[in-house]
This record gives C-alpha cells, sequence and structure tokens, in this order.
C-alpha cells in the first residue's frame, strides 16, 4: 500500500534548486518593491536636471535590462513550475493508489459485516424455530 509519507524523491539538481530559489525570489513582494525602488531611481536620476545622464529619455538601456532580465528569468521559473507540476502529477498518481486501495478494505470491511449480519439472522432464526 502506498503512503504519502512514504514517497521518496530523488535528489534536486543543482540546476532545479537554482530555478526553485529563484521563481521564489522573482514571485515575492519583496522582489517587486526592490524592482519598483530601482526604476523609479533610474527613471529619477536619468530626469533629473543637471545630472549627468546615462540613459536618456526613451530609457533604451533600462528596456534593454528589463529584456535581458525577462529573457532569462521566464524560462528558469517554468523549469521550476514544470518541476513542481511533475511533483504533484506523481503525488496525484499516489494519492489515487492510496484511495483505490482504501476503497478495496472499505468494500471488505462491508463484505463481513453482511456475512456477520447474515450470520446472527441464522442463528436467530434458528434459536426462533
Amino acid at each position: 500500500m502506498f503512503s504519502p509519507l512514504d514517497i521518496s524523491t530523488e535528489p534536486l539538481t543543482r540546476g532545479q534548486r537554482i530555478a526553485d530559489k529563484l521563481a521564489m525570489k522573482v514571485g515575492s513582494w519583496g522582489f517587486l518593491i526592490g524592482q519598483s525602488v530601482v526604476l523609479a531611481g533610474w527613471v529619477g536620476i536619468n530626469a533629473m536636471p543637471g545630472v549627468p545622464h546615462w540613459d536618456q529619455s526613451p530609457f533604451m538601456m533600462l528596456n534593454l535590462v528589463f529584456s535581458f532580465a525577462s529573457a532569462y528569468t521566464a524560462p528558469v521559473v517554468l523549469m521550476s513550475q514544470n518541476r513542481q507540476s511533475d511533483t504533484d502529477r506523481r503525488n496525484a498518481e499516489i494519492d489515487h493508489q492510496v484511495n483505490l486501495k482504501a476503497g478495496q478494505n472499505i468494500e471488505l470491511l462491508h463484505q463481513k459485516l453482511d456475512d456477520l449480519h447474515t450470520q446472527k439472522l441464522n442463528e436467530l432464526t434458528q434459536i426462533i424455530k
């Protein structure tokens, strides 16, 4: 019989651990707030008069930085989600096997109870006769 407590998982590869950590960081409020602060600072400093500007008004360099970040972050996050999906699928299969076994055991108990009930009825019938 399978048990969710007996699930043996293979150790994660280095890439899987990195993908999970990156997905956890990118999907957090801390990351969103930090990225917003960097964005506001970048735009603010580059738009401030009298300060040397390294990225002029349409902010092409900022756009390039975000494009590179997105190009590498999205696939890594997807790898983490795919691995988690595989884990969830395996756990669902194990849960299904546990449920099937539990259903069979319940069916056997019902059958035993029916047999006991029939036996008691027969004994009572014998006593009455």
